[in-house]
């Protein structure tokens, strides 16, 4: 369907592709992944026609109708459903045309293609979207000016989504989009009927949506098949068997150059030596994979503060008069991790302000240390950088007392070495600018990290270098974000912030994916019983959508059994592995020539370790068939 053939493209000075050659099957999902900066949003804008080539080409087949998410969203009076219907250009046309149009022969082919495209339902669907993308029927009604660039940017995406084009071109779409809106997409594009090229950071996201990835590596694309994890399972086989076959050449080259070196003076073998030197010369270097630059950073460690950080009790928060959450009550320790859930617009951010003292409760009482400190992110904050500074100039200003080396130590731990730190901020790409965000709101060493969308602008590795640095964090830590790999890779506690209120969540993310995905299915029926008119009443009885409810109901109250199962097993794996540990230090010869206190300390340890997993095993077996039988007698 899409074949890129031979393509060359050079960007200020730098050549992005080189000869580089890919071809896309119809109906196929891919995932279009590399380095920042290696070209994945330049390839899409060359197919899409704003850009041109240098060299080759990029061929698409006639007719082909090709998506792509405008960069400036709908505005002014007109409503989002409108906005949305708009984007199927053929149907706007069509209508139009079939207002005016006299030819009956013209007419009847006007309502026969509108009938081919299901012009009928498009109302429908296009709510559907809309719907999905955060938006209830009351907003759907509103003009695009009441909306933020954020929400508009939404519209602009339900747009594309709606006119369903045979090629759908996606770079970054959860960016605007909260944890719920993202879940819904995910669903959405694994059941798109037509060819999708997506471009993400979202890890979640090029692993459920994807069926083929094509990398970007060194100017050349390569395909691999399957998601995100299996071209990494893939990539890293074949950088084994290219290491492998690099050494074995190096081995026969060296076996070669042996022979060559002892009988290249003798007579009776010299040209045996000669011989042997021709196929050395003839012989191509296997070039290695090349593995990308490794991104770490990680946040300085604080000092002890006795629990709580923070209480809440009946607190209620808000604005002037209008109160957004009410008789909250909320404790943080060192060490908690906690992930907010719930749609943008129910509170989160707000909760978060609260806490980052940048609201004052409405009411109830709010208790803290006086020398708590706390660390905290929003990505508008970019905005507040200064452009035409360095990173250490930047840091400088609001760290005037500290000495520059430590300024620059500082930095260093969020990965901008001399250069970088040296460099204009408004030469930095979005992920370095995100970086000295996260630099710049942990400067004074704080025990609480509040992290609202921390990863805007990161790429895969910064994205995993984050949770490593969450992980190792020894204070607290509070996150909203819609990527639900990070939330499930540091967050030990959720929290639901909808109805006005915050609720501890006791399921885990896959039941409230299911959650989430249960209550639109119930939505979408009962709008469709609500515009059913006439016909006999309903058979007595459950009905489908009472039926899901009910299984929705019963996963949610399964929810506890299913996390007490699941911690209970995680604490298996973490016992057998500090039991593996000792064994292993205990297996060392040299213990046993050495110190007898040693040997003696270790095999108290292990007896302790080998007690706490034996109840812990006996725990996790009880929770498991506590849990299997309740499951079963709810059949879920």
């Amino acid at each position: 369907m899409l074949h890129i053939n031979d393509l060359t493209f050079r960007f200020g000075g730098r050549v992005l592709f080189d000869h580089a050659t890919a071809v896309v099957p119809k109906g196929h999902r891919v995932a279009l992944v590399g380095r920042n900066g290696t070209g994945k949003s330049t390839l899409l804008k060359l197919i899409s026609g704003q850009l041109q080539t240098d060299a080759g080409a990029v061929t698409l087949p006639a007719g082909m109708r090709m998506g792509m998410v405008a960069q400036e969203a709908p505005s002014g009076p007109t409503t989002l459903i409108d906005a949305v219907l708009a984007a199927d250009t053929e149907r706007t046309a069509l209508l139009a045309e079939a207002e005016t149009a006299t030819d009956p022969m013209r007419i009847g082919e006007i309502h026969a293609r509108l009938a081919d495209i299901e012009a009928h339902s498009a109302p429908s669907r296009a709510a559907q979207v809309l719907s999905g993308l955060g938006f209830d029927a009351e907003a759907q009604q509103r003009p695009c000016s009441d909306f933020s660039g954020g929400w508009r940017m939404r519209v602009a995406l339900a747009g594309v989504l709606f006119s369903r084009p045979d090629l759908l071109l996606l770079d970054e779409p959860t960016n605007h989009l909260d944890l719920e809106a993202t879940i819904w997409l995910e669903g959405y594009l694994k059941n798109y009927p037509h060819t999708i090229l997506l471009v993400s950071h979202d890890r979640e996201l090029l692993n459920a949506v994807p069926t083929t990835t094509i990398h970007i590596d060194q100017g050349k694309l390569v395909t691999y098949s399957g998601n995100y994890d299996q071209f990494l399972a893939q990539r890293r086989a074949n950088q084994e068997r290219i290491a492998s076959m690099a050494a074995k050449q190096e081995a026969r080259r060296k076996h070669m150059m042996s022979y060559v070196d002892r009988f290249r003076f003798k007579a009776s073998k010299a040209r045996q030596a000669q011989s042997r030197l021709k196929l050395l010369e003839k012989m191509e270097s296997i070039t290695l994979m090349e593995d990308d630059p490794e991104v770490v950073f990680n946040f300085p460690p604080p000092d002890e503060l006795a629990p709580p950080l923070i209480a809440l009790e009946g607190v209620s928060i808000g604005y002037g008069d209008k109160v957004i959450l009410r008789r909250v009550n909320l404790r943080i320790d060192m060490e908690d991790r906690i992930g907010l859930l719930g749609a943008n617009g129910n509170g989160k951010s707000t909760l978060v302000k609260l806490l980052a003292n940048r609201l004052q409760p409405m009411a109830g009482e709010m208790r803290r240390p006086p020398k708590l400190r706390i660390g905290y992110f929003a990505q508008h904050q970019a905005e507040e950088l200064d452009l035409s500074l360095t990173p250490i100039q930047q840091t400088q200003r609001i760290m005037p007392l500290a000495l520059e080396e430590k300024v620059r130590a500082h930095l260093g731990r969020f990965g901008f070495p001399q250069a970088k730190a040296e460099t204009k901020i408004a030469n930095l790409s979005g992920g370095e600018k995100a970086r000295l965000l996260l630099a710049l709101m942990s400067r004074e060493v704080p025990h609480i990290l509040m992290l609202d969308e921390p990863t805007n602008h990161l790429d895969i590795d910064s994205r995993e270098a984050l949770i490593e640095a969450i992980n190792d964090f020894p204070g607290a830590v509070v996150i909203i974000s819609h990527d639900p790999h990070l939330i499930e890779m540091t967050v030990d506690r959720l929290l639901l912030v909808a109805d006005g209120t915050v609720q501890a969540y006791d399921g885990d993310l896959d039941d409230y994916r299911r959650y989430l995905l249960d209550r639109a299915k119930a939505e979408r029926a009962a709008a469709k019983n609500d515009g059913a008119k006439g016909g006999a009443e309903r058979d007595a009885g459950p009905n489908k959508k009472d039926q899901r409810r009910a299984a929705a109901e019963a996963r949610t109250a399964l929810a506890p059994l299913k996390r007490k199962a699941t911690d209970a097993e995680a604490l298996v794996t973490k016992l057998s592995e500090e039991k593996r540990k000792i064994e292993t230090k205990m297996s060392d010869p040299a213990l046993y020539s050495g110190p007898s206190d040693k040997l003696t300390k270790l095999q108290i340890e292990l007896g302790t370790v080998e007690k706490k997993l034996a109840t812990a095993e006996e725990t996790w077996l009880e929770a498991l068939e506590l849990y299997e039988s309740a499951a079963a007698e709810a059949g879920v």
